[in-house]
């Protein structure tokens, strides 16, 4: 099955709390720290288009790519009620070909780490090189190793409910250690409030924590330099209590 082929459909609901606004100041704070005349903006994995919305309204020209069809369909959807000019679009970030270029590629919300093996990440990474000219910025954010190790995942459980349904999504994750995958097994529950119907989704969702060493090396043979990495949520430097870092490149 193809991940969010379902699940997208209860993805604004389960997301509901999550402070893209926040998450987009952090965003421009990088860019702006790191770049240089930052204005045209690349977003692999785009998904509901809410970064992008609240990276719009700080004036960032945007475009979105996403592999979801469904995801693609709520971004426009969130785009057209807030009167934006932002275009998405279906694509594989792994293969995707720009028709010009962009100041900077951004990727968050750990969309790396949904590309399991080395020659996938490498392809993303190929991908954002070829929208960018040398000096182009590469942002992207992604599970980090020594949290991700340091703090292991657990089965969690998370219900939301609105007039209509009541959610609850529970992931059980499965670790590989040959690998460095966790793979997140989701089952959600939805009931109707109004009959009490009840339907039921499952998916994988296989993700792949990183280390600094391994993205450096794979950064440096797709033509970017590594300049930083840092904690997602305190934009210091990373260390083993940080489950998500942001990578910052430059092309060369």
């Amino acid at each position: 099955m193809e991940v969010f082929q379902e699940y997208a459909s209860y993805y604004n609901a389960f997301y509901q709390d999550k402070n893209y606004e926040e998450e987009a100041e952090k965003v421009d704070r990088i860019l702006q720290y790191y770049g240089k005349n930052i204005g045209k903006i690349m977003n692999f994995g785009c998904g509901t288009g809410k970064h992008d919305i609240e990276l719009a309204k700080k004036n960032y020209r945007c475009e979105g790519i996403d592999i979801s069809p469904q995801m693609i369909d709520l971004a426009k959807l969130n785009i057209k009620e807030e009167a934006l000019d932002i275009k998405v679009k279906v694509s594989d970030i792994q293969s995707f070909v720009p028709d010009g270029k962009y100041d900077a590629v951004i990727s968050l919300f750990h969309v790396m780490s949904y590309q399991n093996t080395n020659s996938e990440i490498m392809s993303a990474f190929a991908s954002a090189r070829r929208c960018l000219d040398n000096g182009g910025l590469f942002l992207f954010d992604a599970w980090y190793g020594p949290g991700v190790l340091s703090d292991k995942p657990q089965v969690r459980v998370k219900e939301v409910e609105d007039d209509k349904k009541k959610l609850m999504r529970i992931a059980r994750p499965v670790m590989n250690d040959k690998t460095d995958i966790v793979h997140v097994y989701y089952d959600i529950l939805a009931i109707n409030k109004g009959t009490n119907e009840l339907h039921k989704v499952s998916e994988i969702h296989n993700m792949r924590y990183f280390f600094r060493p391994e993205l450096e090396l794979m950064l440096q043979e797709s033509g970017f330099e590594l300049i930083d990495n840092l904690d997602c949520n305190t934009l210091e430097q990373t260390d083993f209590t940080s489950w998500t870092s942001y990578f910052v490149s430059r092309a060369i």
